[in-house]
């Protein structure tokens, strides 16, 4: 991916983070959280995959810091178990279309 191209997804209350490599995720799970939060979510799944444990490492150090995250801990098994974080964040209320 080239720097400063724009990456359009939809909003859903989980993302899939296997297709980007892992100097992508962190602007990229802010960017969703904040999102998320606009669209009127309440709890996200992020799935990162079991793999090394990198990817989850970084997603993990966003949520620690992350204003709107109130806490966060691995998906059930049906969801992924420690292969996805689960986080619950504060909802704002959902943009109006103009």
């Amino acid at each position: 991916m080239r720097e400063g191209r724009i990456i359009r997804i939809p909003i859903e209350d989980w993302i899939d983070l296997h297709t980007f490599r892992p100097g992508e995720v962190k602007p990229l799970v802010d960017d969703y959280l904040q999102a998320a939060s606009r669209k009127g979510f309440t709890e996200v799944r992020i799935i990162h995959g079991k793999g090394t444990g990198v990817l989850r490492q970084i997603v993990r150090s966003v949520l620690e810091a992350h204003p709107l995250v109130i806490s966060f801990g691995d998906a059930d098994l049906q969801a992924g178990g420690w292969g996805a974080t689960v986080a619950v964040i504060r909802a704002k209320k959902p943009q109006k279309r103009r």
